[in-house]
Formats: C-alpha cells, structure tokens, sequence
C-alpha cells in the first residue's frame, strides 16, 4: 500500500492522498481516487465529499499540539 497522507485544510476540508478505501457505515466501498477531500462543514450536496459549500461558511483551524 502507498503512502496515505489526510491533510486538514484551514476552514476547509480533508484532503486525502494516496490509496485509501472509502467505506460507509453498512460496509459499502466508495470508488476509489487517488485523491478527494472530505467535506467536514455537512453542507456539502455530494457529502461524503467536498463540493466548496463550506466558503464563508465555516471556520475550523486544527494544528497538532507541539
């Protein structure tokens, strides 16, 4: 398996790189691409993915303790 890398994106989504499974909650597999963001605001109309609902409309800046 690559690399997989899940970068959160400052009032954005996740975006995630590398080959990853994407799987609901019934256990049904999403096709897979080598990249795709993951919406995080619930606005988004092709949810589980990132369609840019969220601009001007959600604020979430995560940074990892140090």
């Amino acid at each position: 398996m690559s690399d997989v890398q899940i970068k959160v994106l400052d009032n954005g989504p996740l975006r995630v790189t590398g080959t990853v499974e994407l799987i609901d909650a019934e256990g049904n597999k999403f096709p897979q691409k080598a990249a795709f963001s993951l919406c995080r605001c619930g606005l988004s109309s092709n949810f589980p993915y990132c369609d840019a609902s969220h601009k001007g409309k959600f604020e979430s800046v995560v940074r990892a303790p140090k």
